[in-house]
């Protein structure tokens, strides 16, 4: 293809399309999803947003597990697009939604938890959204990285099942 037409292809693609991921998609272990819920006190009540979803798994998992309704965003169609099937082939796609969406630009008001596994600068970047949209009581949980200097409520270190240390960082919304 000519340099000419090349530019003209990326100019005619959507933006998400152009966008490339902020943080690498590494998937997060079995038992530390189900410990992020716990952590969360997530239940059939909650509306649980995981922004960076990857393939979905949380979401999934906290529809499966407690019947709780769920929306995961990336900004990566391909991820949403394995997220959606993955959904599907666990019986949860009437609980669930995915989106192709920049996580710095979700609307995360109809959340009362939200999850990250997300780099810091990310996190620190969602902060003022987190604490502008979400009402009191809301939880958010972030597994690794925290949120820049903003105090956790709790914080839960342990050994995965692939023995390697994590830490659990949670927020209450006041």
């Amino acid at each position: 293809m000519r340099p000419m037409g090349a530019a003209l292809l990326l100019l005619s693609m959507p933006l998400w399309a152009q966008a490339p991921p902020r943080a690498p998609f590494v998937a997060t272990p079995p038992d530390v999803v189900s410990r992020m819920l716990m952590f969360a006190d997530v239940g059939p009540q909650d509306v649980l947003y995981d922004l960076g979803c990857g393939d979905g798994r949380i979401v999934i998992a906290a529809a499966q597990m407690f019947g709780t309704r769920g929306v995961g965003v990336d900004i990566d169609p391909l991820r949403v697009e394995e997220a959606q099937a993955n959904a599907k082939r666990a019986g949860v796609e009437h609980l669930v939604t995915f989106r192709v969406q920049d996580a710095l630009e979700t609307d995360v008001s109809d959340a009362t938890v939200v999850t990250l596994y997300l780099v810091s600068a990310l996190n620190v970047k969602l902060r003022p959204r987190l604490t502008a949209m979400l009402r009191p009581g809301a939880r958010v949980v972030s597994h690794n990285f925290a949120i820049g200097d903003w105090e956790p409520n709790a914080v839960d270190v342990f050994s995965s099942a692939d023995g390697l240390s994590r830490t659990l960082y949670r927020w209450n919304i006041r």
